[in-house]
């Protein structure tokens, strides 16, 4: 379905911008999101190395330059993707399968070829219908997912381009994609201008948000932001602001209140929609609709951490050896989307999308065991559910192939 969404929600997302500025995980390591700081959590204990010390050390002389405080959404910028300090720019290992690799979580491309491989058929006829040679993928992390799509889309890629920050995952790309050398490309930034499929899989959840308290509950109650401090111990810790940010639906109940907004994620999709002359966007990643998202339930707020295959909700320690994400709001995502002229061509659960575009077929010629891997990409309560899929569109829109069964358009 890629008719507009509903007016309301449309005008309550214009509400919400104007309020604000321009601008997760199990147990075992997948990154299928725990819905918040209530579920039940592994404690990660670091010793302090140079590099977080380093970090450390830089993120408190910026708390200093801002006045003493900074927003939540700065210090994840920060902890992230400060050169050659945070998570993403510094030479650990991050993606792979077990723990006794040194990484921290595997992402669908690690656990089976046949993610890439059943995605490749949607590439393929995006690539078709927009009439373009070219994919772009932001975030390529271990390259895994790259390689898939080079080597199922064959011909039909002329170029393969990929937008990433991080050198040493760069150098890694390389390294595994090397015979497809001929069609690649790395960029840090976007051109002016480009045209073609652009490819997402778990790239929003690791844009920094913006966190909302509300002390009180709907009657009464006040919203501040939070932001971190350096505490008298050295340490970074918590600290609340009155602000008139608020999220984009009211939330009832009496209760205390943790969530996030996502501006950062929002100007991305602004961003896409201003340079794509002509294509197609496929964002995969966990996170819900708005309704869901904003649930009076989900008191606690979605933002975790990634360490050593185990799960944790505290980003002020072992900061730049863990991944630190948020759940997506692909409500907010969708209307960034039609607000900034691209057309949403569908929104579904992973485990449809992937069946739509033919996934079972390639799962029945697999041995057993790699076929109980291959299932955890649409178990409901593995990734099926909780990862979804939103399909955007820059020129006329069609109905693609991954949406034909169990489009949620009409649920954003």
């Amino acid at each position: 379905m890629h008719g507009h969404l509903p007016a309301a929600f449309r005008q309550r997302q214009r509400n919400a911008a104007a309020q604000a500025p321009g601008g997760a995980g199990d147990q075992d390591g997948t990154r299928t999101g725990g819905g918040g700081h209530s579920g039940t959590m592994q404690a990660v204990t670091t010793e302090p190395t140079s590099l977080t010390t380093a970090l450390q050390t830089h993120i408190a002389q910026a708390i200093a330059e801002a006045g003493g405080w900074i927003g939540f959404d700065r210090f994840m910028a920060l902890a992230l993707y400060t050169p050659g300090l945070g998570y993403y720019a510094n030479d650990s290992t991050k993606f792979g399968a077990m723990p006794e690799s040194g990484s921290d979580f595997v992402t669908a491309p690690e656990l089976t070829p046949l993610f890439g491989q059943t995605l490749a058929l949607q590439v393929d006829e995006a690539l078709v219908q927009t009439g373009t040679h070219e994919v772009w993928e932001f975030g390529a992390g271990s390259g895994a997912l790259a390689l898939q799509l080079l080597d199922a889309l064959g011909d039909r890629v002329q170029r393969y381009t990929i937008v990433d920050l991080s050198g040493s995952l760069r150098v890694r790309q390389q390294t595994l994609l090397a015979r497809h050398a001929h069609k690649l490309q790395w960029v840090d930034a976007l051109p002016a201008q480009f045209k073609g499929v652009v490819v997402g899989n778990e790239v929003l959840d690791a844009m920094p948000v913006q966190l909302l308290a509300r002390h009180g509950g709907h009657e009464g109650g006040r919203w501040h932001e939070r932001g971190v401090v350096v505490g008298d111990s050295g340490a970074f810790a918590w600290a609340d602001r009155p602000t008139e940010l608020r999220p984009p639906v009211e939330i009832e109940g009496p209760h205390d209140y943790l969530t996030e907004i996502h501006a950062q994620g929002e100007g991305f999709i602004r961003t896409l929609a201003d340079r794509l002359e002509r294509g197609a966007i496929f964002l995969l990643d966990y996170g819900f609709g708005e309704s869901e998202y904003y649930h009076p339930q989900r008191h606690m707020g979605t933002v975790m951490c990634h360490q050593g295959h185990l799960a944790d909700s505290d980003p002020l320690v072992a900061v730049g050896l863990k991944d630190i994400t948020a759940h997506v709001n692909f409500t907010a995502m969708a209307l960034a989307a039609q607000d900034a002229g691209l057309e949403v061509l569908g929104y579904t659960t992973q485990a449809h999308f992937l069946i739509n575009c033919g996934l079972l077929p390639k799962m029945e010629q697999l041995p057993q065991a790699q076929r109980a891997t291959a299932a955890k990409l649409i178990m409901e309560h593995e990734m099926g559910e909780l990862f979804k899929v939103l399909a955007l569109a820059k020129g006329e829109p069609w109905d693609a192939l991954g949406f034909a069964r169990g489009d949620r358009s009409h649920r954003l």
